[in-house]
């Protein structure tokens, strides 16, 4: 049904930036809220920033200041905007929508800041 592929990753140096995006497709019938996780090598999948319907932000302090997510609704995307990336920033960043009926995870994309 619902399919959502993240894109914008890669390899940066510290204090670089990146944008990742997260498109949702299928059968849509409304998305609600939508968000940004990340994952490094041996830790758990932890919440990065997530942004509802109706545009309201969360982003975790790790990041605060220097990351941004934003959607476009029009797209059924959302972005997340990476600046000022550190080393510590590296891992997969997975996109997770919640649609009506279904809450949907993508493949990941990988992220690595290098020293």
């Amino acid at each position: 049904q619902v399919q959502l592929v993240e894109s914008g990753g890669g390899l940066v140096q510290a204090g670089g930036s990146l944008r990742l995006s997260c498109a949702a497709s299928g059968r849509i019938f409304g998305l609600q809220t939508m968000g940004w996780y990340r994952q490094a090598p041996g830790k758990q999948r932890e919440l990065v920033a997530s942004i509802s319907s109706g545009g309201t932000t969360n982003v975790v302090n790790s990041v605060k200041g220097r990351f941004t997510i934003s959607r476009d609704n029009s797209k059924n995307t959302v972005y997340l905007q990476m600046d000022s990336l550190k080393p510590e920033d590296t891992g997969v960043y997975y996109c997770r929508a919640v649609i009506v009926g279904s809450v949907r995870w993508g493949q990941g994309t990988q992220v690595t800041v290098s020293s």
